[in-house]
């Protein structure tokens, strides 16, 4: 069971300090790391933090060894009642840009709390001084943390990485979004429409048009999530690129079979039709606003693909 922080002696409040220090310096060198490629300029200032924890580590260790002798006991956060569980940063890939300067802000926050705590607890009035003294060191790394893009980062550094980020964004979640927007919007408009005209009841065209937008969904998800791993491409845990493309894809394919729970055949197709334009220019706009397609050239690519699987879908209904 976890201990409570009141009941620590002097021994262990410094063999958890020394503890913390030394984590919370792995883990600004493996956010650093983490960043390196993408983000470099951010990187390097957790490397800086990173040092700044490794000399606090030294001071602590010094004093312990003056006061207590050279055996340093094992004690974690884990074994103390009230620190934050933090997930490990090796799990977490790829580092969010914003996620990261945000879990330094919150590090720094609360070790300086724990060291305020700590230098109320202690007798010592070295020791004491040293917490209060690291103590004001972790305001300050708070405040640098939560300030970190305003003052410590240069606009174009910052410039660069919010471009980077984008990049990662457009290329883990964009574009297999509209890969599945494009096929459940487009493929499944021949056998929507082909269902619609061959039968004329409005149930059976939406019948075939779920069905088929399920179906891709479902094929369309594993096909992007088995693809590739996303370890050399950079393109994102294959989980998720899966379930948005899935999704998407459905969701591309639903859009227009909804109308055909209109009972009046006439109606629910003149919806239908509807709903497919403002999908195709959707989908138009996304290419120009992310992949930066001119929108013209967009339109004219998915629109002219569009109604040409809207006709053949038609023309093999009334067939």
């Amino acid at each position: 069971m976890a201990k409570r922080f009141k009941d620590l002696s002097e021994q262990e409040i410094l063999a958890l300090a020394i503890g913390n220090e030394e984590e919370d310096a792995r883990i600004y060198g493996d956010v650093a790391e983490g960043l390196r490629a993408q983000y470099p300029a951010t990187a390097k200032v957790f490397q800086e933090m990173k040092e700044e924890e490794l000399e606090h580590h030294r001071g602590l260790t010094a004093l312990y060894r003056q006061r207590f002798g050279d055996h340093i006991p094992l004690i974690r956060r884990s074994d103390v009642k009230g620190f934050i569980r933090r997930r490990p940063i090796w799990l977490v890939r790829p580092l969010g840009i914003n996620a990261v300067r945000n879990l330094a802000e919150t590090m720094e926050l609360e070790t300086r709390r724990f060291y305020e705590r700590a230098a109320q607890k202690v007798s010592d009035a070295s020791t004491r001084q040293l917490l209060v003294d690291l103590a004001e060191a972790e305001r300050k790394h708070s405040d640098f943390a939560e300030t970190l893009e305003q003052k410590h980062l240069t606009a174009e550094a910052v410039k660069e990485e919010d471009e980077a980020q984008r990049r990662l964004f457009v290329l883990q979640v964009v574009q297999p979004g509209l890969a599945g927007l494009m096929d459940g919007s487009v493929s499944t408009l021949a056998p929507l429409f082909a269902a619609a005209f061959a039968t004329h009841q409005s149930w059976d065209a939406f019948r075939v048009g779920l069905a088929a937008s399920v179906g891709a969904g479902i094929s369309m998800g594993f096909a992007e999530a088995l693809s590739d791993d996303g370890s050399l491409t950079g393109r994102g845990k294959p989980l998720l690129r899966g379930v948005v493309c899935g999704l998407m894809t459905t969701a591309g394919g639903i859009g227009h079979s909804l109308p055909y729970l209109i009972p009046r055949f006439g109606t629910a197709t003149t919806v239908a039709a509807i709903i497919v334009a403002v999908e195709l220019i959707l989908i138009s706009y996304i290419r120009n606003r992310y992949m930066d397609t001119p929108f013209l050239s967009a339109a004219f690519q998915v629109i002219v693909g569009g109604v040409l699987v809207f006709l053949a879908g038609i023309l093999i209904g009334v067939a």
